[in-house]
């Protein structure tokens, strides 16, 4: 069972306001639109497996996920890709907490700063 459905109805709820469009539901993704042009690609294949992919309207992209494939940093598996190309702890989503949370903690923080404070670090 799909997790997106679930979480469009969630945003719509708690965060209809920082949404250009409505949420669209593809076949595998949920594709999300922010008031200030945030373009957003969300993948969950469960509570804690998940992609989210995010375009600034600079054309800059930054990610987070839970691929294990960075153990050495300290919120493994949850990792952020940065636009240009380093891969640093994840300071957005935690593991254990709900889908929800987590893209609700990601919404907040790309309508305060797309490119995330940690990259200018």
């Amino acid at each position: 069972m799909s997790l997106h459905p679930h979480l469009a109805s969630v945003l719509a709820t708690e965060r209809a306001d920082c949404f250009a469009a409505q949420p669209r539901l593809t076949q595998d993704a949920m594709l999300l639109e922010l008031a200030n042009g945030v373009e957003i690609t969300v993948r969950y294949a469960a509570q804690d497996a998940y992609s989210v992919r995010w375009r600034c309207p600079d054309g800059k992209e930054l990610g987070i996920d839970t691929a294990p494939t960075h153990p050495g940093l300290a919120t493994t598996p949850n990792h952020l890709h940065l636009a240009e190309g380093l891969v640093v702890a994840d300071p957005l989503t935690r593991i254990g907490d709900t889908a929800e949370d987590n893209l609700l903690r990601i919404i907040d923080a790309l309508m305060q700063d797309p490119l995330l404070a940690s990259e200018r670090a």
